[in-house]
């Protein structure tokens, strides 16, 4: 018996999608998230060695959504362009609101 059995696929499960789609979800699912929730605000997280530039929506009540960026500049872009405050997440951390929403959701 493997311990790590291998895997026969017979094709992706993910669609190829190219970077101007790909782009496109991702403001449209930001757009959404800003339009439904009250006092948004973007944190940019850099690009680590396992993951890209990543930009974190977090609402007033802690809600929060995460996607993926091709670059801090465009993250900028894209907050300016959804007019929401922004900041770096290296220079003020998360907000408190969402550390409990998060462990609110944890306990259900």
């Amino acid at each position: 018996m493997r311990l790590f059995p291998r895997r026969r696929t017979t094709g992706s499960s993910v669609p190829d999608v190219s970077p101007a789609q790909r782009r496109a979800e991702v403001t449209a699912h930001f757009r959404d998230f800003v339009a439904t929730r009250a006092g948004v605000e973007a944190y940019i997280e850099p690009p680590t060695a396992n993951d890209p530039t990543t930009m974190v929506l977090v609402a007033r009540t802690g809600e929060w959504t995460r996607r993926r960026i091709p670059d801090q500049k465009a993250a900028w872009a894209l907050a300016r362009e959804l007019e929401i405050p922004v900041y770096d997440v290296n220079l003020t951390g998360y907000p408190s609101s969402m550390r409990r929403w998060s462990a609110a959701q944890r306990r259900k």
